[in-house]
Formats: C-alpha cells, sequence, structure tokens
C-alpha cells in the first residue's frame, strides 16, 4: 500500500517531489522517483511507501529486466501463484507488486516494437486518438495479463521503448487513482488529488455538476470528482497513454477488463449455499491476512465487522497463529455499538482495543477530515480516531466495507419509491444537470445523462447495480476506507470484495436479501453457521456514523446549522440543495475552505470557525 503520482509529458523533478510528499501520509516507510532523460514529453513516477510486504525489499519505483518501471498502490494476493507459473522471469524482489511486471513481460511485451508519435483530439476532458475508445485500441492488449492479478490496485506502468504509460485500477476501484490534464497538455496522475496541488499549473476549481449529483445521492456519480477537469481512472479499467510530437499527453487506448452484472438465480438453498456463501468470505479474509507485518480487525459491532473478526480468528486458529486484535470506537461506552463489539471480543477472546471519542478532539479535527477525504463527509468522523488508535500498532486494518451493497443492507431498499423521489426532487431544486455529450463515455467523467433516481431504481436489483456502476460503493465507501486509513499510514483491505464472494452475492435472489422487516437476509444465514452469538447474527443495520456517535454529532450539527443557513445563500444554483440538508452544508463550506482555499501551501491550520469564515470568492473559482 502506497501513494503513487505521476507526470506525464512537461515533467518536472522540483514539482514530482512536492506531488509526492503531498502523499507522504500514506507512506511514511520510504519514497522513490523515477525520471526519464527524453527532452519532449518526459515521464516522472513517485510513489511513498507503506511497506508490509517484503518490508525490506521492494523499493519502488521497480525497473524490470525489459527495462520497464512500475509504480503501485495496493495488494496482489495471489503473486506466489503468479511466480510459480513464471519461473524464469529474473525476479529482483520478494514482494507483490513485481508480479505485474513479470505478466507485462510474458504477455504484452514486444521488443520489435518502437515508438510512432500519435495524433490527439481535444474530445471533452481528453485529448485522444480518434480510436482510443474503439475495439482494438492500445489497451485491449493488456486485457488478458491484467485479468491475472487478484487484488487491489492503482498502478502506472511506464514502457520506455514506445513510450506507452499504462493506467490501471482493480476490478471493484478498491485502490483509488485520479488524473488531469493540464493546459499545456501535461498529465498529473495521483492517488489523492491533493498531490496535483504541486503543480502550479493545476488549479483546484469546483464541478458544480458533479457537485450537485453528489448532493441529490449523497455520493459522486461516475467517475467524476468534486474539482473540475480531474477524473478517477475507471475501476476494472486499463488506460494507455502516449505523447505526441510536442510532447503532450495522448489517450491511445481505454479498456474495461471487468464488469460486474447482478444476475440472481431463481433458487437459493440455505441448506447449502448459505455454507458455500460463508466459505468464500472465510477465502476472502485469509488472503487478507496476507502480510508481513502486524494486522488489525475493524470491529463496530454490525454484523459484518463481527463476521470478519470470527472468521480471522477462524483462520488464525487453522494456522496454529494469534489471531488479529481488534478496534472499537463510540462516543461512549454505553453506546450499542461499544457493547456489541465487546461481546464479539469477549466471545472470542480477542485482544480488543476500545477508545471512547473526545468531543473536543472530534471538533479539532474536523478540518483535518474534509482534508483527507476530499469530499464533503462530515457524519462518519469516527473513521480517523478509529484508524489513528490503530495506527499505533498495526498497518493493515481488515474492515467489513462491501456487504451493504453486495447483500442489500441498507433501509433505503426497501422504500425505493420513496427514496427515489427524495433524489429527483434534490435535483429539481438544482435545476437540471446539463452535461455536454462529449463529456460521456469511456475515459469521460459521465456515464450518460441518465440522472433520474426514478427512473433507474425502479427495483432491487436495478438500484443495486445503478450503485455498483455509478458510485456508492467506488466513490464513497470505499473512498471513505481508503483515504482515513491512509491518513494514518494503515491499509484497509476489504474481503467482501473478494472476487468469489462478490460473484456468489451477486446471484443471490433480491427475496434472500431484503425483505419489509430485515436485509442480508442470506449473510445472516450463513453467519449462523458460525458461533457468532445469535444476538449479534440478528442485530440490524444501523448508520454508521450516527450510531457510533450520536451526541457528537447531534452537537455538532446543532452548533454549525444555524451558521450554515447563513453561507447557504453563497453557492448560487447549489444553494437551494444545502439550505435542505444542513450536514452537507457544514461539509460544503469546510471542503470551499480545505481544498478551494490557498490550497498550494497544503493543510490549511485553524479551527473549524475560523476556516469557515476564511474562504475565497466562490463566484471567481
Amino acid at each position: 500500500m502506497c501513494g503513487i503520482t505521476g507526470i506525464l509529458g512537461n515533467g518536472n523533478s522540483a514539482v514530482l517531489r512536492t506531488m509526492s510528499n503531498n502523499l507522504s501520509h500514506r507512506g511514511p516507510d520510504g519514497s522513490g522517483s523515477f525520471e526519464s532523460d527524453i527532452v519532449v514529453g518526459s515521464v516522472c513516477l513517485a510513489q511513498s511507501r507503506l511497506a508490509i510486504v517484503d518490508v525490506n525489499g521492494s523499493k519502488q519505483p521497480i525497473e524490470s529486466e525489459h527495462k520497464c518501471v512500475l509504480v503501485q498502490n495496493g495488494e496482489i494476493y495471489n503473486f506466489q501463484k503468479i511466480k510459480s507459473e513464471i519461473p524464469n522471469y529474473p525476479w529482483l524482489t520478494s514482494g507483490d507488486s513485481e508480479s505485474i511486471l513479470a505478466l507485462h513481460r510474458k504477455y504484452a511485451f514486444d521488443n520489435k516494437k518502437s515508438y510512432q508519435a500519435p495524433i490527439g483530439k481535444k474530445v471533452g476532458s481528453l485529448f485522444k486518438t480518434k480510436d482510443a475508445d474503439k475495439p482494438g485500441n492500445n489497451a485491449e492488449k493488456h486485457k488478458l495479463w491484467v485479468s491475472r492479478l487478484d487484488g487491489v490496485w492503482g498502478f502506472a506502468l511506464w514502457v520506455p521503448q514506445i513510450r506507452e504509460l499504462i493506467l490501471c485500477r482493480d476490478p471493484m476501484g478498491v485502490k483509488p487513482l485520479f488524473r488531469t490534464l493540464l493546459p499545456d497538455g501535461t498529465l498529473l496522475f495521483g492517488s489523492e488529488i491533493k498531490s496535483f496541488y504541486a503543480n502550479p499549473d493545476f488549479q483546484a476549481k469546483p464541478d458544480i455538476n458533479a457537485l450537485a449529483v453528489r448532493l441529490a445521492f449523497e455520493y459522486p456519480l461516475d467517475y467524476t470528482t468534486l474539482f473540475s477537469n480531474v477524473a478517477s481512472v475507471a475501476q476494472g479499467t486499463i488506460e494507455t497513454w502516449s505523447v505526441d510530437k510536442e510532447g503532450k499527453a495522448v489517450l491511445t487506448g481505454i479498456t474495461r477488463y471487468n464488469h460486474e452484472k447482478i444476475s440472481p438465480d431463481k433458487y437459493w438453498n440455505p441448506n447449502s449455499d448459505a455454507e458455500i456463501l460463508l466459505k468464500s468470505l472465510y477465502n476472502g479474509v485469509e488472503s487478507r491476512l496476507m502480510s508481513d507485518v502486524p494486522v488489525g480487525v475493524v470491529l463496530s459491532g454490525g454484523l459484518d465487522s463481527s463476521l470478519v473478526a470470527a472468521l480471522s480468528k477462524q483462520v488464525s486458529d487453522s494456522k496454529g497463529v494469534q489471531p488479529p486484535d481488534v478496534w472499537t470506537v463510540a462516543g461512549d461506552e454505553n453506546n450499542p455499538d461499544m457493547k456489541a463489539a465487546v461481546q464479539v471480543a469477549e466471545h472470542y477472546d480477542l485482544n480488543h482495543h476500545k477508545k471512547i471519542i473526545d468531543p473536543e478532539k472530534f471538533w479539532l479535527t474536523l478540518p483535518n477530515f474534509i482534508w483527507s477525504g476530499e469530499d464533503l463527509d462530515i457524519s462518519v468522523l469516527f473513521w480517523q480516531p478509529l484508524f489513528e488508535e490503530m495506527s499505533k500498532k498495526v498497518k493493515v486494518g481488515i474492515c467489513g466495507q462491501g456487504a451493504d451493497e453486495l447483500h442489500a443492507g441498507y433501509s433505503r431498499y426497501k422504500e425505493l419509491k420513496k427514496h427515489s423521489k427524495l433524489i429527483d426532487d434534490r435535483l429539481n431544486d438544482f435545476g437540471g444537470i446539463s452535461i455536454g455529450k462529449e463529456f460521456m463515455g469511456l475515459g469521460q467523467p459521465w456515464i450518460n445523462s441518465n440522472f433520474s433516481a426514478q427512473k433507474n431504481f425502479t427495483s432491487i436489483n436495478n438500484a443495486l447495480q445503478f450503485e455498483l456502476d455509478r458510485g456508492q460503493l467506488t466513490n464513497f465507501q470505499l473512498r471513505l476506507g481508503d483515504r482515513h486509513s491512509m491518513a494514518f499510514g494503515v491499509e484497509a483491505r476489504i474481503p467482501f470484495l473478494s472476487s468469489e464472494h462478490r460473484m456468489l452475492s451477486h446471484k443471490i435472489p433480491v427475496d434472500w436479501k431484503i425483505s419489509n422487516v430485515d436485509e442480508k437476509l442470506a449473510l445472516r444465514f450463513a453467519a449462523n453457521l458460525t458461533d457468532l452469538p445469535k444476538e449479534i447474527v440478528k442485530r440490524p443495520k444501523m448508520p454508521a456514523g450516527t450510531a457510533t456517535t450520536p451526541n457528537i454529532m447531534s452537537n455538532l450539527l446543532s452548533e454549525l446549522t444555524p451558521h450554515a443557513q447563513d453561507w447557504s445563500g453563497d453557492y448560487g444554483q447549489l444553494s437551494p440543495m444545502l439550505k435542505r440538508q444542513p450536514d452537507m452544508a457544514i461539509g460544503m463550506r469546510l471542503f470551499h475552505a480545505m481544498h478551494l482555499t490557498d490550497n498550494q501551501n497544503g493543510i490549511r491550520k485553524g479551527s473549524v470557525m475560523d476556516l469557515i469564515y476564511d474562504v475565497s470568492d466562490w463566484n471567481n473559482l
């Protein structure tokens, strides 16, 4: 796990160093960089390393025997299998990242090819060749070998012989990778958007349409960010880039190597299928315990994290090793989540680290939370104190994220019509989203212009598919886990999103996912096969932020909402939406203060109240 960043086009070593320094929280164990000796259209790569596997080796960037250079963020869980299948590769490390280079050499490298300058044209947010998104494009030759990887990643691989840069993200988008094209044609990319602040030619400006759908749906849609001209590399996607004769970055190919499809079977047999479902999660937990450094488990007290803790104990017992410690934070000792977590920890005799959150510190860390998250969240502030505590003992935290998206764990699925109307009413408050067609499609920020919740949420399965495709998991839940764990140098791992478990989950019939009175029915049936306390198996889904720290959140909202009503009027078309959502109005103001005001010098310091009244002029952004 690391932070990666780079420049293709107008490379600059001083800017690269600062870009990498802006991600030093992601990789406190070391750093490295690579700069090509090309004068026109140079490439620079950098990494800040969090050492988890092959701690004393595997320094990045890694340069291969076939002269390619890699920087990677994430873990390849099946790297030992890949190593055994390519025994003749001249391995230089004992780590997992090098398996990417080995697969590339075996399946995609052609030493007879040479660089041919592409001809690009500006289309939407990209400078691209005319065939970049057509069948047979340059990225498609990488689908076979990338599909052999089992893990989570965002990587950049430079092939100097043909001057090709490969950007790739894991199938579910667990690991982030952003990019932006500067006015002079230079491509910047990195694990977090704040790395771009180091480049004086990058200006952090708000994307009003992206903000509107963020406020309406409560998560960013598609590959948008809240920043104008900054997009995500899509999950399950490979992009290839090169430089033209003038040194401008050109997208030469883009392809999806993975598509998640919810395709429920007609029947689900609890007597046989529950055991298979449980085993798939067991396998996911087992692979995510792979580490050369201490691993911990996030234990919220809910079904998902409790099941992960139980299976971590089973895996450890089977190997004759000490089970991972578990961590819980809450607003007070009597919090229901804390009590449930204590019950689980005592049941399995797990070493339990408990933290009662200081309300005053909650306030003090609110600006840092918005800075780290690069979004509007405030209701899940407990994430940072949790990972701050974990970072004192471990570098890996295994989480229960993803279960609600796969198994229909949210209460909104029981009231789809009401939920859909709420979203569409918010969009109507904004006045409707208007986006040019050139900004839609492969590589662009938007998938399409069909934003109506009432048209997309016509059934639970349709709603699950929409949210899977367009951002609830990738842009919200996984972003939370990544940013707020990495803010303290901890890697969050997600066993529910193992390929085996999610493929089985997609096949579960909807009446085994949710009913009028319960949710995650098949998963609960599978959990019943363990010796988890029955009260834990039956625990209903609780809203994460407000359930963990209800009094603190209530006091925070009570204090800041009157101010939010005052400043909501400063945001033009967004004002009606913000006035109806005071928590988002607070988040919006802090986002404005932390990311859109004097951001080139890093995180701004000051009290919450000072920061929210010291912001740049919105109308001039």
